[in-house]
């Protein structure tokens, strides 16, 4: 029986960036679109259009029963903003190591 959840994956064509203080910290053009019910969009950014450099693995960790455990990664001032999925459900296999941040921005075309 369904419980009407639904993930729902896209390959999207959004110009999406991450700004923190001034400094671009990921831009892509490739997001993988993950539409969840209950819960915002998200954009899940491949790691060529992350400065990873910027991140520092956190200890922190969430299980989502649809999804997977969650590694999470800070930036200065900002811990946990930054999550991924490292061996996602089979349902969810696309997002596989991206990124996804909490303030992503779709910039107007």
């Amino acid at each position: 029986m369904s419980t009407g959840h639904r993930i729902t994956i896209e390959q999207g064509t959004e110009h999406v960036r991450v700004v923190r203080d001034g400094q671009i910290i990921a831009e892509s053009r490739s997001p993988l679109v993950l539409r969840e019910t209950g819960s915002p969009v998200r954009y899940y950014l491949p790691p060529e259009d992350v400065r990873t450099e910027l991140l520092t693995p956190s200890d922190s960790s969430t299980h989502c029963p649809f999804k997977g455990d969650a590694s999470y990664w800070s930036l200065p001032g900002a811990p946990d903003v930054v999550w991924a999925y490292p061996t996602p459900k089979a349902e969810v296999a696309q997002v596989k190591d991206h990124f996804c941040f909490y303030d992503t921005e779709v910039v107007a075309a």
